[in-house]
């Protein structure tokens, strides 16, 4: 990575090294395009892949063999974003030998947000000790 994107690391405490991309609905088919194809596919330059992708409620199905880790929520009445779209790509990305990982919440509707309350409640931990055992390999920790 160039130094131009390195100057701000110290001043706000951040680094690139094992980061992830996060998205939920349209965001997490975003977080997975980016993952997938690289930031130079969408006309920017050139940046480190991220250690995992987290998708929330989305219907993505594409699976082009080139996926990071995948962590992905969903509920069972999500309608726009079939949890079984979901399921089957997240096992077409395990074949592929990539980590990946599926909770499906029975009776929740897209958009459930962070599950407080809810049969979703602590997905937010799960995805971030998926992402965490990632960068961790990817550094690694």
């Amino acid at each position: 990575m160039d130094v131009v994107n390195r100057l701000h690391e110290d001043e706000l405490s951040v680094t690139m090294d094992g980061y992830s991309l996060w998205g939920g609905s349209a965001g997490a088919r975003m977080a997975s395009w980016l993952g997938s194809h690289g930031t130079e596919a969408f006309g920017e330059r050139e940046y480190p892949r991220p250690a995992a992708v987290i998708m929330q409620y989305t219907g993505l199905s594409e699976v082009c063999g080139n996926e990071p880790p995948t962590y992905n929520c969903v509920g069972t009445r999500a309608g726009i974003a079939n949890w079984r779209t979901m399921d089957r790509r997240i096992r077409a990305i395990k074949a592929q030998g990539t980590d990946a990982m599926i909770e499906v919440f029975d009776g929740l509707p897209h958009g459930f947000g962070l599950g407080v309350g809810t049969v979703a409640e602590g997905w937010l931990d799960h995805a971030a000790a998926f992402w965490e055992r990632q960068a961790g390999e990817r550094l690694g920790c």
